[in-house]
């Protein structure tokens, strides 16, 4: 008589009960922190919403004209213009286009990171932590260079396999600097994913995995209901970086594309608003960009915490 042994089914481990004291103590843990970050952003915070309110430029700075409150007028103004609904609405696809290849990017690496030997994972390594590490504004320059229109080595290459490259301009068009600067800050970007992801998956206990494999589930299967799953905190805090490091990019628009492009073309929201409070000495109104900034940010960090976290009940 032949007898069949079934394979082992994975099952999700218990959860612990949360007990009483728990939250006391996370709370005991987060309090240095929290105080710390309370001392160093209430008072900017409240300043710059307290600037907002009121007509505020270079005369009141300097101390020679009184402050004259308008209470929301600064934020109508805003609201009412044009030019703001359009460079909020490139900054969002600009970031959303940064925040994807950065995630992509860094994904794709970690799993690669994770299925190679020891030397090759080591070099890959040292070149993200590299370009992680090179501050932006040389990152950048270092960018114009490689595409300058005249003297750069990717229009050379370009033009040497004989594509229409020659003194072709990377800045010029609207779409053209957006895509550049965008390869720059997912190239400065993707190393913080990569890190990150590589963390969450070799931390994925084996005996999952080989139950896994089985039970007959394939690389895709196990990659979608065992792996992601595991490592969807990671993914949620790299998520939540991503989204407010690229929302609020400054230098790399600002010096790839001279301040914002040929006639405001590649604005962003954060240039946007230098322009107008340090340029255009309306500090009033760069104040309530930057508010409006916030609040934008908040909301949407917010929106797609909650979202995970309804997808990860339903898992």
């Amino acid at each position: 008589m032949v007898t069949v042994q079934e394979a082992p089914s994975v099952t999700a481990p218990a959860r612990r009960p949360r007990r009483k004291g728990d939250g006391r103590a996370a709370a005991l843990y987060l309090a240095p922190a929290g105080i710390l970050l309370a001392a160093m952003l209430a008072y900017p915070i409240y300043q710059l919403v307290l600037i907002s309110f009121y007509d505020y430029g270079q005369p009141q700075a300097a101390g020679n004209a009184p402050l004259v409150f308008l209470g929301f007028d600064n934020y109508a103004d805003l609201l009412s213009e044009v030019q703001f609904w359009t460079v909020l609405g490139k900054t969002v696809g600009f970031a959303a286009a940064c925040v994807i290849g950065s995630l992509v990017v860094g994904t794709g690496l970690a799993v690669l990171a994770s299925r190679v030997r020891s030397l090759p994972r080591t070099l890959l390594f040292l070149a993200a932590l590299g370009a992680w590490s090179t501050p932006a504004i040389a990152g950048s320059y270092v960018w114009l260079f490689l595409f300058d229109t005249d003297f750069g080595l990717v229009n050379e290459v370009l033009s040497g396999i004989g594509l229409p490259f020659e003194h072709h301009s990377w800045t010029f068009g609207t779409f053209g600097a957006f895509g550049l600067v965008a390869a720059e800050v997912i190239w400065c970007s993707f190393p913080f994913v990569l890190v990150t992801m590589y963390a969450g998956i070799k931390g994925v206990p084996d005996e999952v995995l080989e139950a896994a494999s089985l039970d007959g589930a394939s690389v895709w299967r196990t990659s979608w209901s065992i792996v992601l799953p595991m490592v969807r905190p990671l993914l949620m805090i790299a998520t939540v970086q991503s989204i407010i490091w690229d929302f609020k990019v400054f230098t790399q628009i600002y010096v790839m594309t001279n301040g914002g492009g040929v006639a405001g073309r590649n604005l962003v929201l954060n240039v946007y608003a230098y322009q107008q409070a340090f340029a255009g000495q309306e500090y009033g109104l760069g104040s309530a960009i930057g508010v409006v900034m916030t609040l934008l940010l908040l909301s949407v960090t917010g929106l797609y915490v909650r979202s995970q976290r309804r997808s990860a009940a339903w898992l």
